[in-house]
């Protein structure tokens, strides 16, 4: 059975997992983080979160990216690469939330700053 991708016109988003169990949720996990039960059940949310770790890498790209840990509202935490503004200016405690058009099941989560376009700083 194929996986279905969301379509472009449905609002970006996160897909993540629950443990039936215990409660916890995770991303990109075969069996809970906690338990270790394999019983996860997939959840969509908005995926918004908030910057907690921010870093400026150059390496396997001509270019320097920003590659960041990301706290999300569920409670999971998640390295991303965040977009739309240059790398060295995110900063900790920037609220992000999916790239629209953005492909979460590629293989990179690609967010950007929820108020880039307001920050004048």
């Amino acid at each position: 059975m194929a996986t279905q991708r969301p379509s472009s016109q449905e609002s970006p988003g996160l897909v993540h997992q629950r443990c039936r169990w215990c409660g916890t949720t995770s991303f990109r996990r075969l069996l809970c983080p906690v338990c270790a039960a394999s019983d996860l059940e997939t959840v969509r949310s908005d995926g918004r979160g908030v910057v907690i770790e921010s870093h400026v890498v150059h390496r396997h790209r001509g270019v320097a990216h920003n590659e960041s840990l990301v706290r999300f509202e569920e409670g999971f935490v998640f390295r991303c690469r965040v977009v739309g503004v240059e790398p060295h200016m995110v900063w900790i405690g920037a609220p992000v939330r999916p790239l629209p058009g953005s492909d979460p099941l590629s293989g990179e989560l690609v967010l950007k700053l929820c108020d880039a376009d307001q920050r004048t700083d």
